[in-house]
């Protein structure tokens, strides 16, 4: 029995519905924006995730009779409101960006037009799923465009801050191109591949670590990878291994693999394949794990590492140097008397001026590379030239480009209309599959794991002028 979670929201989000109630607004009809202001770890842009779990929250949601009880203890709502909440159904449209898409900040990753009271009840619940798995997913394309090409394993549930974040860690970590998982329950709901060895501790309830590898080996055969550093890597575990290695050769088999957990991992790998294709196993592989991330695998290979499979856990499944994305949702407009109103929330940091209105966004490719230029925010409806167009920093709009020989590709599309999901979901292999064929067509310089350049990201003149407009109008 799957776990309700209709309640997963902030009390004000509850508030702000009564009050609309109260106030006879709660079927005023209104447009969010979910975005996000700075790109996670450092990166210089991010991978789109959650969008599968967020819409299946929305098309959902269900106020059963114990959250209404409880409810009731929490303020004395009208009776009237809480039968409201009882028959909610989210009835409005979301557009979305394709989960695995490349993004950037400001960009309206989605775009949720409903009766107000439908459209606050989904803030919460809807910003926790993308901006956990949108920063997962990038944190895990960064590590694999680290690993160039070796395989990355997600090994991070144990160090998650709980299971469902290790969950859907997982599945995020897959999306931003991981080969497999050591989370066995995510293996089985997202058909993600599972993998893992052994622990330090198998090898230390027998009374000899040749008596261990045996062990394992024996019961798994055709999968055999040992944990060499329990003792001494180099004086004991990787002999154990190569007798071990040897001993599978005589059952018709081979030794897969040699794990490494801790020490200078640069100088025990070179060691360690130095010793293994002395024995004449060239084939056997070499997995390193401890505490690794993007820019640890980056100097190990750059060292001359002898290691072609990361194991990676707690730096991946917990972001650790950037634990949150920090995703917002924004009004940008509320339907007064029929008629469409835009909306903007002024600040004294000129970035968190949010863009009002109906808005689109354009992605610009190079028509003979296919390299993507620039992005460009614009208005819902607006013609975007075919031909030529002059982009400008919107705080900074002197700074002004102007390109030609360009496609073009919008990124929003309808995923929720009348409260009904458009289409299925596309499996996770091909979320995998669309992440890695985007990214790579972005420059390396944007791909960069530290100081990479700035991907520009711009306002259509008619949507800047909209804005400015309303900044002075507010100010009168």
């Amino acid at each position: 029995m799957e776990k309700n979670i209709t309640l997963s929201t902030d009390l004000y989000q509850i508030n702000m519905m009564y009050a609309y109630y109260k106030k006879g607004m709660a079927d005023t009809r209104a447009v969010f924006d979910v975005f996000y202001r700075k790109n996670p770890c450092g990166s210089g842009y991010a991978v789109f995730a959650g969008l599968e779990q967020a819409l299946a929250y929305i098309t959902s949601i269900e106020f059963t009779d114990r959250d209404i009880d409880y409810l009731r203890t929490v303020h004395p709502y009208d009776e009237g409101f809480l039968d409201k909440l009882r028959s909610f159904k989210f009835t409005g449209s979301i557009y979305a960006m394709d989960e695995g898409e490349i993004i950037f900040p400001g960009e309206p990753l989605m775009r949720v037009e409903a009766p107000i009271f439908e459209a606050q009840m989904i803030e919460t619940a809807l910003l926790t799923m993308i901006n956990h798995q949108t920063l997962i997913a990038t944190k895990a394309a960064r590590i694999v465009e680290a690993a160039k090409g070796d395989s990355v394993l997600e090994f991070g549930l144990r160090r998650a801050q709980g299971t469902e974040a290790g969950y859907y860690g997982a599945r995020a970590a897959f999306i931003g191109g991981v080969a497999a998982t050591s989370n066995v329950l995510a293996g089985r709901d997202f058909d993600i591949p599972v993998q893992g060895t052994h622990a330090h501790s198998f090898v230390q309830v027998f009374d000899n670590e040749l008596d261990a590898f045996q062990a394992y080996a024996e019961a798994f055969p055709d999968n055999t990878v040992l944990l060499v550093d329990t003792y001494d890597s180099l004086s004991v575990g990787i002999p154990h291994a190569i007798k071990m290695a040897n001993e599978l050769k005589k059952w018709g088999k081979r030794l897969l693999g040699i794990r490494l957990d801790s020490g200078d991992l640069a100088y025990l790998s070179k060691k360690a394949r130095a010793m293994l294709d002395e024995a004449g196993l060239e084939d056997v592989a070499i997995v390193a794990s401890s505490d690794l991330d993007e820019h640890l695998i980056k100097d190990l290979k750059n060292q001359g590492a002898c290691i072609s499979i990361w194991g990676v856990g707690t730096n991946l499944i917990t972001s650790s140097d950037c634990p949150a994305l920090g995703g917002v949702y924004k009004l940008a407009a509320v339907q007064q008397n029929g008629e469409w109103e835009p909306r903007l929330k002024i600040s004294e940091n000129p970035s968190k001026i949010t863009n009002p209105g109906f808005k689109k966004v354009v992605r610009f490719f190079d028509d003979k590379s296919g390299q993507p230029l620039a992005d460009l925010i614009a208005l819902e409806g607006e013609h975007i030239p075919e031909d030529e167009i002059t982009l400008f920093d919107p705080l900074f709009p002197h700074k002004r480009k102007t390109i030609r020989d360009y496609r073009m590709k919008s990124l929003l599309s309808e995923v929720v209309a009348n409260g009904r999901k458009t289409a299925d979901s596309p499996s996770l292999k091909v979320l995998q599959q669309r992440m890695q064929e985007r990214l790579k067509v972005f420059p390396q310089e944007i791909r960069r794991l530290t100081n990479p350049h700035g991907y520009h990201v711009d306002l259509s003149q008619k949507l800047w002028d909209l804005k400015q407009e309303l900044i002075n109008k507010d100010r009168e």
